[in-house]
């Protein structure tokens, strides 16, 4: 445990001193899979379909706010669907104006929670989104969670419509049914909308509730929410859901949450102080949890003068960026100083 104690330090070391170039690269690097995913996922137009062209745009988004990504792969998006018609592309512009109105307004600033959450279902594993969501970011992430779901389930509709709705034979109104119908009456997108929200909030609300272990349980409480909701809409709205893979994804989902604990919460429950105290106006009562500690690399410094060694304690340290684990030696300060008083006295 102190191994990926260290380890743990270490990375939060890092990431503070480079977090100005890191932060940048990651938005880039979920931008281009985003944008990867979309080409990939629909590929209707073949100027977009360009590695080099994706990979531009991300490192232009990874510089700009979390928005710009959203909103070229929206632009994106909409090219694709006008190679398959003015229809296809004109339901798909009023759709994403209606997510992005509908999610700008109650959660601003969780946009990248919409990017990852058709990823989250690309990689076989969606459930680690909204217990993700719910441990890092607030409950606000429920609502882009919820249109990425709907963005996915419309954007796999259309793959299988692709040759109706490119079809010049077929009517406009029909063409509007046919893609109306895809989301109005997809009771496997809607069940998914509902455990994605409820997980967030259940997640969210226990995470931050003052009682030990209380990360865990939000963990726990969010993998065992979603298997019922997906197995409850299944069985009430007709819906097919494969049981095992269910289960192993929600497994594998715990899994990531509790690695998410380890490495941005990691509190030491044994050492659990509860404080009580006042002021003229309030009396405070406060639940302390402090952080993980390790000691420090044991240090035996030989003093040149020819005094005994010293065998320095090893001092606890915390994992914040203002403390660091691996500090400078300070005592080689100390010792060039008594060095040249040494030298000096010699000299008179």
């Amino acid at each position: 445990m102190t191994a990926l104690l260290e380890f743990k330090h270490h990375v939060q070391h890092i990431f503070g001193l480079y977090e100005f170039y890191i932060m940048p690269l990651i938005r880039a690097a979920v931008a281009f899979v985003f944008f990867w995913w979309i080409n990939d996922s629909m590929g209707y137009m073949p100027q977009l379909d360009n590695l080099l062209l994706i990979g531009v745009l991300a490192l232009i988004c990874g510089i700009l706010p979390p928005a710009a990504t959203l909103f070229t792969g929206f632009t994106m998006m909409v090219i694709h669907c006008y190679a398959l018609g003015i229809e296809a592309a004109g339901f798909m512009l009023v759709l994403l104006l209606l997510l992005a109105i509908f999610f700008l307004r109650f959660s601003a600033g969780t946009g990248l929670v919409l990017a990852l959450t058709p990823l989250s279902f690309t990689v076989g594993f969606p459930v680690m989104l909204p217990i993700g969501a719910g441990l890092l970011s607030s409950g606000a992430a429920a609502v882009p969670a919820g249109c990425g779901v709907v963005l996915y389930y419309f954007v796999r509709f259309l793959q299988g419509q692709s040759a109706t709705l490119a079809n010049t034979d077929v009517e406009l109104v029909d063409k509007l049914h046919i893609m109306a119908d895809g989301i109005v009456r997809n009771w496997g997108m809607w069940i998914t909308v509902v455990a994605f929200i409820l997980v967030i909030l259940l997640v969210n609300l226990i995470r931050t509730r003052s009682f030990d272990f209380a990360w865990r349980v939000a963990i726990v409480a969010g993998g065992v929410t979603y298997v019922v909701v997906m197995m409850v809409g299944s069985y009430y709205l007709s819906a097919t859901v494969d049981m095992t893979y269910l289960m192993v994804s929600t497994l594998l989902a715990v899994v990531v949450g509790l690695v998410l604990e380890f490495f941005f919460f990691g509190g030491d429950y044994s050492r659990t102080e509860r404080l009580e105290y006042e002021d003229d106006e309030y009396y405070y009562y406060v639940k302390a949890v402090p952080k993980a500690t390790v000691s420090a690399p044991h240090r035996r410094v030989k003093k040149i003068s020819g005094g005994p060694d010293i065998d320095q304690e090893p001092e606890m340290t915390g994992s914040t960026y203002a403390n660091p684990i691996f500090s400078p030696d300070e005592d080689e300060t100390d010792l060039d100083l008594e060095r040249k008083l040494e030298e000096s006295l010699r000299d008179l």
